[in-house]
Formats: structure tokens, sequence, C-alpha cells
């Protein structure tokens, strides 16, 4: 009689082979709550902290105090130099326009050589754009220095999103944090332009340089860690291997999504302080407060739209962010009074919500071009907005400026229309594993039986 087991008895040996996975399941849960990259993987090398993608946060929010005081100056250039909608709306454009163009050039050059030192750069011509703008009357120098801000901005985002996703190894929830700290700096934007111009008026905007310095001293900080090598290597060069087939149909779609999203976000941050000003019957304070609800609430919905990426999938809730934006833009432009301030908050969660997660979508649809999709999925779909901006002022000063925001509530809805056929896509590192990305989703496997979106 043979004595070897039937098939169907020969299982022990392999029900000793998973304590590994385990064990690296534990290493990827610690990996997740840190939120910082492991470079070396199953190597057994010391693990990343968490430190590089806090001061890459930080110093987003110090590049985007620019992006938000643009729309804060407006009010003050009306007051003090009697600039018409359309007037100053023409400097939300300057700021944009350049940047729209400049951001996917800074995007692909980064797709071919690394370019750490625009980071610090760009931050301080952000910081001098806006700083300037103030200092002259001429209507002509205040669009260019703006536009030099705006240049800033675009060279900023590109490689501080490839570095971001250095540091978290394209974890959701980690670039959310990255995000939020964009959101932030818009969030404050309003508060820190108002401290200054309406204590010592425009021509004490050179103090708005402050934030600048900051911003590029943690820029400074966060590179020397980022790019500290480990036992296999660099880990900027891994995160720039190229890795799986890019998906241009699918990427385009998001973007025309992005651009209906823009738009009526850099509309309402252009107008959302003066209109909450007739609508609720406030002074200053009543306006300001408006645009910094607009910005905070951005700050939670992006923190949001990561934790609920990772359960019910990227696309989904992008759909139901567009989708729930329609009725939160509609309160706005119908409903008077301090109800205004709730559905300022609902639009701003809607809009941000998936902000982080068009970047890494991004990402994954151009896997070969991480450069470039984030030049414009951070860039060119989002200033592109502010090319309506002109349009939108220049209704307001013929009709009214309830009648020039109510086109915006019909762009979620075509957002949401480009979107309805846009799929999961395929992880990059499924071409191109790596030790850190095998850990970081052993989890998924060990527990829920799910994987990451």
């Amino acid at each position: 009689m043979p004595t070897t087991p039937p098939p169907d008895r020969a299982a022990p040996p392999t029900r000793s082979a998973p304590p590994q996975e385990p064990y690296q399941s534990h290493k990827a849960r610690q990996f997740q709550r840190s939120g910082a990259s492991d470079a070396s993987g199953a190597s057994g090398a010391p693990r990343p902290s968490g430190r590089p993608l806090l001061l890459l946060a930080l110093g987003h929010a110090c590049v985007d105090v620019y992006q938000g005081a643009v729309a804060a100056l407006v009010p003050f250039f009306l007051a003090e130099r009697a600039y018409t909608y359309a007037a100053a709306s023409g400097i939300v454009l300057a700021a944009s326009l350049l940047s729209s163009v400049a951001q996917p050039l800074f995007g692909a050059l980064t797709d071919r050589w690394p370019m750490p030192w625009l980071l610090p750069v760009s931050t301080l011509a952000g910081g001098v754009g806006v700083a300037l703008s103030g200092v002259s009357g001429s209507y002509a120098l205040t669009l260019a220095v703006v536009a030099v801000s705006g240049i800033g901005v675009a060279a900023y985002h590109p490689e501080s999103a490839r570095m971001a996703r250095v540091a978290s190894r394209g974890s959701h929830t980690a670039m959310g944090w990255f995000s939020l700290g964009g959101n932030l700096g818009f969030a404050t934007a309003p508060l820190a332009v108002s401290a200054v111009v309406a204590t010592g008026g425009l021509h004490a905007s050179p103090l708005l340089i402050v934030p600048a310095l900051v911003g590029a001293a943690l820029c400074v900080a966060a590179l020397r860690t980022v790019n500290a090598p480990t036992p296999t290597g660099s880990s900027a060069s891994a995160a720039r291997r190229p890795a799986g087939k890019d998906d241009w149909p699918t990427f385009l779609r998001m973007s025309g999504a992005i651009v209906c999203r823009s738009i009526v976000f850099v509309g309402l941050s252009a107008f959302i302080s003066l209109y909450a000003r007739q609508r609720t019957g406030g002074g200053e304070v009543a306006g300001t407060a408006a645009l910094f609800v607009l910005y905070l609430g951005g700050a939670i919905g992006t923190v949001a739209g990561g934790r609920l990426a990772t359960r019910y999938g990227r696309v989904q809730v992008v759909r139901w962010s567009y989708a729930l934006t329609v009725p939160a833009v509609a309160g706005i432009v119908l409903v008077p009074g301090p109800l205004l301030y709730l559905f300022v908050a609902l639009t701003s969660a809607g809009l941000y919500v998936p902000f982080s997660l068009h970047v890494t979508l991004g990402q994954d649809y151009l896997p070969r071009r991480v450069g470039t999709a984030s030049g414009v999925t951070l860039g060119l779909t989002v200033s592109v907005g502010g090319i309506a901006s002109p349009l939108i002022g220049a209704a307001a000063d013929a009709t009214s400026l309830q009648t020039a925001l109510a086109p915006l509530i019909a762009l979620p809805a075509l957002g949401w229309l480009l979107l309805r056929t846009l799929h999961e896509p395929a992880m990059p590192e499924a071409a191109a594993p790596d030790p850190a990305t095998a850990a970081a989703r052993t989890p998924h496997r060990d527990t829920a039986r799910t994987t990451d979106p």
C-alpha cells in the first residue's frame, strides 16, 4: 500500500508557511499609522519616520497661503483702488493663467530630472509676488507681480507631489495629510491678509512674505530627510521607476471633471466674500468669515476623502462628492441669511473630499509620468478655473453677483457625468513591486481580504 497521504490530506506543510505574513502585516500597520515610507521594506533596515511628510505638509501650507491670498486681496483692491469686478477678477486670472500653463511644463521636467531645489525657490517666488502686489498702485505692475507668484506656485506643486509620493509610498491617507497642508494654507490666507491689510492697508503687503520664508526653510529640511540614502538605494529613484501603462483617455476625462470643480472653487473664492456681505447684510467680518469657512471646510474634506477612499474606493467617493456639491452650491446662490455659511461649508467639503484622490488617481492613470500627472491635477486643471473668473466678474458688473454665480450650480453635475465611466486604475506597484509596497498591502489579505483602492 502506498504510504503517501491523499492530496486532500497534504495540507499540513502549507499551514506552517504563513507565519511570515502576520509579521509583515504588523509592520505594515505600523507603517500605515506613521504615514511614512518604508524604503527598505523587508530588508530589516530601520524604517523612516513621518517627519518628512510632516515637513512637506507644513511647507505646502506656507505655499498655498499665496493661492488663497490673491482672492482674499480682491475686496481690498475694490475698496482702496476702486477696481470693477472684472478688473479685480483679472488679478485672479493673472495668478492662475501662467500657473495653469506652467505647472504641466514643470511636471514634465520633473519626470525627466529630479529638481528638489525647486521647492524652496518656488516658495520664495510665490511669496515675493503677493508681498509686492500692494506696493504700487499700477494695475499692470500688480498683474505682473501676481503672475510671478502664480509661476512660483506652479513650480512648487509637481515636484512637491512627487516627493510626497516618495514619503507616503502612495498611501491615500498619507497623501490626504499632505494635501491638508495646502488646504490649511488656503484657510489661513484670508485671516493673514485681513490681519495685515485691514490694519496697514495694501502698502503693508510686504509683511506677507513671512510664510514664504518659513516655508522655504521647511522645504530645505524636508528635502534633507527625504533624500537620505537607504540600503536599497535612493528612495527618490525607487519612486521614479517606470511601471504600468499610461491611460490617457481616462486621465483626460477625469481632468475635465477637475476643470469643472476648479471653475466653481475659483469663482467662489474670488467673490464669496463680497457675496456673503450682500446676502447676510454683514460687513467685512462677514465676508472674511465666509472665505475662511470655504477654505477650512476643504481642509476637513481632504482628510475625510483619504479615509473614505480606503473604505469605499477612490472613484466612488469622487463621484459622490461631485453629486453632493450640486445642491450645496445651489444653497449658496439661492439661500439668504446666516444659512449661507452652512452651504459654504457643505460646498467646501464636496469640492475638497476628492482633492487628494484626484492626485493619486492621476498618478496611477499615468504611472510613467507622475510629474506630469501631478502638474495637471494640482496645476493646470485647478488653475484654469481662474480663466473663468473674469467672465463671472463681467457678468456681475452687467447684472448682479447672484446671477453671475448661478451657472456654477451646473458645473459639478457636468463633472459627475464625465466621471461616470471612470474606473479604478491598476496599481503601478503590480507591475514593479517593491518590498515596502508588498508589506503595506499584506494586512488587506490577512484581515479584511480586500485591496487598498
